[in-house]
């Protein structure tokens, strides 16, 4: 009878459609919230990296290096969760999406080594972690401090001071910009953490087209 089922793969057979519905587990729930990489996807992904860890080990044959295929998952699931990531505006977006393309393969991976538990309470937790911690980021934004920045700069360096302010962390509600002689004036809406907002109003001080910063008060 084993010989049987050794023929005919259903050992294989059970580990892909063990990935199908580990991937497909996480993959509703990033569908329900509307990201690129739903559903299908993270299906896709969880059953290749299944097939190729599986026939690594198969085509290893216990003579050759069976981490050599399985190895090259890795390249492939971080071009692809590249093409997640938006940089639009100093904005990043899809970081999530990218890190669970990640983790959704080495699912897939551990499935195909034989780790069914492992894989399975990896899947319970991501799951855990995408759907469960909305209400700690509610919590963590009802705490964020609002500040408002007045900013005067030459003309030239406007756009990058503004992108500083990004880039450190925070997140602009509202930008107003108007001219006074030959300076430029910014007056940015901020909210995040408080240690940000410190940071941010030093690297603009620092900024050599700054002309002053004030908090508007």
């Amino acid at each position: 009878m084993s010989s049987l089922i050794s023929s005919l793969r259903l050992d294989l057979l059970v580990e892909l459609v063990l990935a199908v519905v580990m991937g497909g587990a996480i993959g509703v729930e990033r569908e329900l919230k509307g990201k690129p990489a739903g559903l299908r996807t993270n299906i896709l992904i969880c059953v290749g990296a299944t097939l190729f860890t599986s026939l690594s080990l198969k085509l290893s044959g216990g003579r050759g290096d069976p981490a050599r295929i399985a190895a090259q998952i890795l390249p492939g699931v971080g071009f692809i969760g590249a093409g997640t990531i938006l940089h639009t505006r100093g904005s990043v977006t899809g970081l999530t999406s990218a890190a669970t393309i990640w983790i959704v393969a080495a699912i897939g991976m551990a499935v195909g080594s034989g780790a069914y538990v492992e894989a399975v309470g990896t899947t319970i937790l991501v799951v855990i972690v995408l759907q469960g911690l909305g209400w700690a980021e509610g919590l963590l934004a009802r705490h964020s401090l609002h500040s408002r920045l007045v900013i005067h700069a030459t003309p030239a360096t406007a756009d990058e001071l503004l992108e500083t302010v990004r880039r450190a962390g925070l997140e602009v509600v509202e930008t107003v910009r108007r001219q006074e002689g030959a300076d430029t004036v910014l007056e940015l809406q901020l909210r995040g953490p408080k240690r940000v907002h410190d940071q941010a109003r030093a690297a603009v001080l620092q900024h050599p087209g700054t002309r002053s910063v004030s908090t508007g008060e």
